[in-house]
């Protein structure tokens, strides 16, 4: 237990004894000061979160982090995708061959392209061209 929750369980226990002493009709108004203590801790918390994240994000800024937005999942994940994908892929190839001979196969076979397609851009922001590199020429303000 920190100091913090220290401090917010002493204002707890003494809006409790205030409740005692003063009685029912003052419940409200001391229950809403200790809320508001609360919610004044909390935006404290928050804001002190806020402004870590933001001078993290300026350190690598300044240090000229080229290296570009990281994938937003894990290898494990596009791999289990791919397995996916590829097991489904022979039924559904086998439904629109059957079915459509060589049309249906390159329906079946285009859909299973566009959808890892999409999961692939969702998982790596710019990877068809999306990401180009700022010159010392380019302004923030242009297209």
């Amino acid at each position: 237990m920190d100091a913090n929750d220290v401090e917010l369980k002493k204002e707890l226990n003494a809006t409790l004894q205030a409740r005692r002493e003063l009685g029912d009709e003052y419940e409200s108004a001391l229950v809403d000061s200790f809320l508001e203590k609360v919610d004044q801790r909390i935006d404290g918390a928050v804001e002190r979160r806020v402004r870590r994240q933001l001078a993290e994000q300026q350190m690598v800024v300044a240090r000229g982090s080229s290296r570009g937005p990281k994938p937003t999942d894990s290898w494990g994940e596009r791999f289990g995708f791919g397995i996916v994908s590829m097991v489904l892929a022979i039924p559904l190839s086998a439904i629109g061959g059957g079915i459509a001979h060589l049309p249906g196969l390159l329906v079946a076979w285009a859909g299973i392209v566009g959808v890892n397609a999409v999961q692939a851009a969702r998982t790596t922001p710019g990877l068809f061209g999306g990401l180009r590199h700022k010159s010392s020429q380019d302004s923030e303000w242009e297209d």
